[in-house]
């Protein structure tokens, strides 16, 4: 089942309501909420759901206002997550600090095999950071920031 409510103005407070649905679904695979002016509060309702919910294997977050301290909340939901494969990070406000984060959660995590991070803040030190963690896990696509950087 896919969820698709993109280009709307949920912000913080509406992922809450999305975030809480979430923790309960068992049939949900995609969620789609690209530019939904998502911070890094919606960001943490997310990561809640991710650590409880056991069916959705797509999360598109592309275009909303997530930075380092959402990336934080979203990886440590992901270290623990056992489900998704794709999480969608594109022309967000992540940079070298949430990179790091993604990365530890990329060392624990088994399931994710793609992640877009195109048009973020990420330098040299993140793609630094990225590479480490592709050497422990499964990630088959990580596009970080066209066109410097494509890591396949």
């Amino acid at each position: 089942m896919t969820l698709s409510i993109g280009r709307n103005r949920l912000g913080d407070e509406g992922t809450k309501y999305i975030g809480h649905a979430l923790q309960h679904n068992e049939t949900l695979t995609t969620l789609d909420l690209e530019d939904n002016e998502i911070g890094h509060r919606g960001a943490q309702h997310l990561a809640t759901a991710l650590q409880q919910n056991k069916a959705l294997l797509l999360l598109n977050l592309k275009a909303n206002h997530i930075d380092n301290q959402g990336a934080r909340h979203l990886a440590n939901s992901i270290a623990k997550n056992e489900t998704l494969t794709t999480l969608e990070l594109y022309n967000n406000e992540i940079g070298d600090s949430g990179a790091e984060y993604l990365r530890n959660a990329l060392e624990q995590n088994k399931t994710l095999t793609s992640l877009g991070l195109e048009n973020n803040k990420i330098g040299e030190l993140g793609a630094q950071h990225l590479g480490y963690a592709l050497r422990q896990n499964k990630v088959t696509q990580l596009l970080i920031q066209s066109p410097a950087y494509y890591i396949l």
